[in-house]
């Protein structure tokens, strides 16, 4: 499995190998070994794993957690093809307002890893595409936060052809400066106290497992 920091500080990307044969193919998008490598430490205890089936032209995000408690996220596309956007919206961060962006498919199966407090979206960009997600704590939806994928501050590269269909919720989102107004935005300081409080949870159940 390949491995790259993204251009948002503590986010990463991991290419695997792919084996196909006469039967279809067979895949691993998230490997432990190669995970503890690049970030330093294993994935957050999984508390609840996502699917999302997108019409092409779905935009999704960009969707963050409230924090605390905040989220962790490994995504990667099960199936069609999606422009992914990770977009860090962390107060203090040295990478705060930047982004990066990679197209996430069913050929190459890579899949990303969001820090707490690392703001998610994506652009569907076939009919039928599904994301598969590992997220480190459960739903809820007083939690869940937005800012908008127009912001011209952001300037995301999203595609224009093809129709764009959102949410109301994210049609209507704030833009960056206003949900720092707002108060909704995640302090870096912050975040990094829970990623690692979220590697000790990781590090002790790995420990009870192996006792």
């Amino acid at each position: 499995m390949r491995t790259h920091e993204l251009g948002v500080r503590g986010a990463y990307a991991f290419t695997p190998t792919v084996f196909p044969d006469e039967r279809g193919l067979f895949v691993a998008p998230y490997q432990g070994p190669a995970f503890t490598h690049a970030v330093g430490g294993p994935l957050f205890p999984v508390a609840q794993t996502g699917h999302s089936r997108s019409r092409r032209g779905v935009i999704r995000g960009v969707h963050f957690t409230r924090t605390p408690p905040g989220m962790a996220t490994y995504v990667h596309c099960a199936r069609g093809s999606a422009l992914d956007l990770v977009v860090d919206l962390r107060l203090g961060s040295p990478t705060y307002g930047s982004w990066d962006c990679l197209v996430l498919d069913e050929v190459t199966f890579e899949a990303v890893h969001l820090p707490v407090g690392v703001g998610h979206a994506f652009q569907a960009l076939e009919d039928d595409t599904v994301m598969e997600y590992l997220l480190s704590g459960g739903y809820a939806a007083d939690d869940e936060k937005a800012v908008s994928v127009f912001d011209p501050a952001l300037a995301l590269p999203l595609r224009e052809d093809m129709p764009r269909i959102l949410s109301p919720r994210d049609r209507s989102a704030p833009t960056l400066a206003a949900a720092e107004r707002a108060g909704l935005l995640p302090e870096y300081e912050t975040c990094l106290r829970l990623d690692s409080r979220l590697r000790e949870a990781a590090l002790a159940g790995a420990g009870e497992r192996h006792g």
